[in-house]
């Protein structure tokens, strides 16, 4: 599928200086620190990113030889562009993404490392909707084509008897756009809904009415489905495999916070928000968000084999052999050493 262009795709970014694509993987600056391009969005579903740079983890755990610089994105393709191009060397990612870059790139791009994330996603819709068989005919809204939350949307339009096309026609007319845009779309009549990641989903309900058709969680065995994880590129993997090692120890550490501190989490995950955006969530958005939330590193490898045979069925994915896509050494050796039990890539 088409994405944007890496250029494009930078939304934000911080620390010194604008982040360039790079054809190397020396990971060396010109004044001679290594530097570690990370990629996340500006969702709660990326709460781990938000609290791990809030709190400092990252740049504890990478050391002070290290300068991180971060970019954030819209949607999961744009972040996959840019980690091709070399403009980032790991992000924050859902699931179908991580699997068209993987088959896009033949299994030699990118490496799935850590978990991060479940659940956090809804299809919201106007309050004349009452029920999936309403949606004959209407518009909704993902973040971008082919991201996770575009394919969970048509897979669940195809298995409900409704045709969805590229294109935007079919029996429901899916929308892809920004999030952004989205909330304004959704406020002013002109989509009827939208299948969107937190805290997108919460504030459709809670500062424009909607009424929340379907949470994501509830398709899933026992709820629990891949999200976000962490990716990085395989060759800076390859170069720099104690960098990886201390990002994954980065993003156990935020999850850690967030499970052991949720109150805090939240007020962390915020002020990263407001540091962004130059505006925080409302704090009922930001109860609500984290509530359809579980942070977890565990990668929920079932979720992800099981997203890219949804994938298939609506024509956005060719058969693709996933075997070799996850890295879970660096992570398990993380958790060991914290006294923590190991993740399985199965």
């Amino acid at each position: 599928m088409r994405l944007r262009s890496a250029a494009a795709a930078l939304v934000v970014l911080t620390g010194a200086g604008a982040l360039t694509a790079c054809g190397d993987d020396s990971g060396a600056s010109g004044g001679g620190s290594t530097e570690v391009k990370l990629g996340y969005f500006p969702n709660i579903t990326h709460a781990t990113a938000l609290v791990g740079m809030q709190k400092g983890y990252f740049t504890k755990q990478l050391g002070s030889g290290v300068k991180l610089k971060t970019a954030t994105f819209n949607a999961g393709p744009a972040a996959t562009e840019a980690l091709f191009s070399g403009a980032i060397d790991a992000t924050y990612i859902g699931p179908s993404p991580a699997i068209n870059a993987w088959a896009k790139s033949h299994g030699k791009a990118v490496k799935i490392v850590s978990g991060a994330a479940s659940g956090g996603a809804s299809l919201v819709v106007q309050p004349s909707i009452k029920s999936v068989a309403d949606l004959r005919g209407k518009t909704i809204a993902t973040p971008q084509l082919g991201n996770t939350q575009d394919v969970a949307l048509r897979y669940y339009l195809k298995q409900q008897g409704l045709r969805t096309d590229k294109n935007g026609g079919g029996d429901v007319h899916v929308r892809p756009q920004d999030n952004a845009v989205t909330l304004q779309s959704f406020a002013q009549g002109e989509i009827d809904g939208a299948w969107v990641p937190e805290p997108h989903a919460s504030r459709l309900v809670l500062e424009n009415k909607g009424r929340r058709l379907l949470n994501e969680n509830d398709l899933w065995p026992g709820k629990r489905f891949v999200v976000t994880h962490l990716i990085v590129r395989t060759e800076f993997l390859k170069s720099h495999p104690d960098l990886v090692k201390k990002l994954v120890a980065g993003s156990v550490e935020a999850n850690a916070y967030i499970n052991a501190d949720p109150a805090g989490a939240k007020r962390a995950a915020n002020a990263q928000l407001a540091a962004l955006s130059g505006k925080p969530l409302k704090d009922d958005v930001l109860e609500s968000s984290f509530k359809e939330m579980t942070f977890t590193d565990d990668p929920i490898a079932s979720s992800l084999r099981e997203g890219a045979k949804h994938a298939q069925d609506i024509g956005l994915l060719d058969p693709v052999d996933l075997k070799g896509i996850y890295d879970l050494g660096p992570l398990n050796e993380v958790l060991k050493a914290g006294g923590k039990s190991p993740v399985s890539d199965s």
